[in-house]
């Protein structure tokens, strides 16, 4: 029987790898100026002209590799603060960060920083990350309960909320406006290498963080009790994953903007092809993260009507009625 559940975790595994190189082929392929594969190949090589060796590596490659690495990112942060809270419904959002990512570069484009360099709104975001971080780090430190971790993400969240209306409310400008509802409604166009260098460590350090804490979620998922007795750290645990989760998710915002429903639908998907332990739904979740995301970054290139899809926008579109079933199935295994 586990021969059997493990070539099955392997044959699904193999066909998302599968899926996940031909989505990244896509996301090559199309855009303003669509690509042939002989194209793209040899733009990758640099063996093409001026304008496809351009197309190809400032343009597509980029930010190909930069919505693979945040829906991965966002994916396995779901995956891992589903198991820390053992609650099916809990996503990156919750502990806050993202709201004060979102507020960082808000409050850059405000005071017009954003016209100083690309930089400048990463940065902002970045900063408003980890002074959220710095705030569940405090919290986490303390031996807090999960139930305090969440009521603290949930009120930085409302804090940084807050602050955002405030900051768009006294837009000195609508351009200044329209580029804080844009940034908010996350996008990866014209994205650049630069702006993978940015984030790369942030996601990395966050990684290391919460590498090796599949053992302790599957212990955790029998109970506190039982994981203690098992020899699990949880304290240490929890203080790993919500900082690691903080640093990476914060990268992510920083670079793509607001994306939601990613880190909460991924994780479920997962479990209907991998079984429910904690452990084994992480690497699945970052790949399914990494695949639903550059799908959804190709149906943004679709000219629709007289504007462009936003990210952020077809995520939520996606992921709404998603999160709706989940909350109905929810339901009924309750009863």
């Amino acid at each position: 029987m586990q021969q059997q559940s493990a070539r099955s975790a392997i044959g699904a595994t193999t066909a998302i790898v599968l899926l996940l190189l031909v989505a990244s082929l896509l996301a090559g392929l199309f855009g303003q100026t669509t690509l042939s594969p002989k194209e793209f190949v040899q733009g990758l090589l640099g063996a093409s002209d001026t304008a496809t060796n351009i197309i190809v590596q400032d343009l597509r490659l980029p930010r190909l590799l930069l919505g693979a690495l945040c829906g991965a990112t966002l994916g396995y942060a779901g995956a891992l603060l589903q198991g820390l809270l053992r609650n099916p419904l809990a996503d990156p959002g919750v502990v806050g960060v993202s709201a004060s990512a979102s507020l960082g570069a808000v409050i850059v484009i405000y005071l017009g920083a954003g016209a100083v360099g690309s930089f400048a709104v990463p940065l902002g975001a970045i900063a408003g990350a980890l002074i959220a971080t710095g705030i569940l780090l405090a919290v986490s430190l303390r031996d807090a309960s999960v139930l305090t971790l969440i009521l603290t993400g949930v009120g930085i969240s409302s804090l940084a909320a807050a602050g955002i209306s405030l900051v768009m409310n006294f837009a000195p400008h609508p351009m200044t406006l329209q580029e804080m509802i844009l940034w908010m409604m996350g996008s990866l166009e014209n994205r650049s290498f630069h702006d993978l260098v940015l984030a790369a460590p942030f996601m990395a350090v966050g990684i290391l963080l919460v590498a090796g804490a599949g053992q302790g979620l599957n212990a955790l998922s029998l109970g506190e009790d039982t994981a203690r007795t098992l020899g699990v750290n949880i304290k240490s645990l929890r203080t790993r994953i919500v900082i690691g989760v903080s640093l990476a998710v914060g990268a992510t915002v920083a670079v793509a903007g607001a994306i939601g429903f990613v880190g909460l639908v991924v994780p479920h998907l997962a479990r209907t092809l991998f079984g429910f332990e904690p452990k084994r739904i992480l690497l699945p979740s970052a790949l399914l993260g990494a695949l639903i995301l550059l799908l959804a970054d190709i149906l943004t290139r679709l000219p629709i009507g007289y504007g462009q899809l936003r990210l952020g926008v077809v995520m939520g579109v996606i992921g709404a009625p998603v999160f709706l079933y989940i909350i109905f199935k929810t339901r009924e295994t309750m009863r």
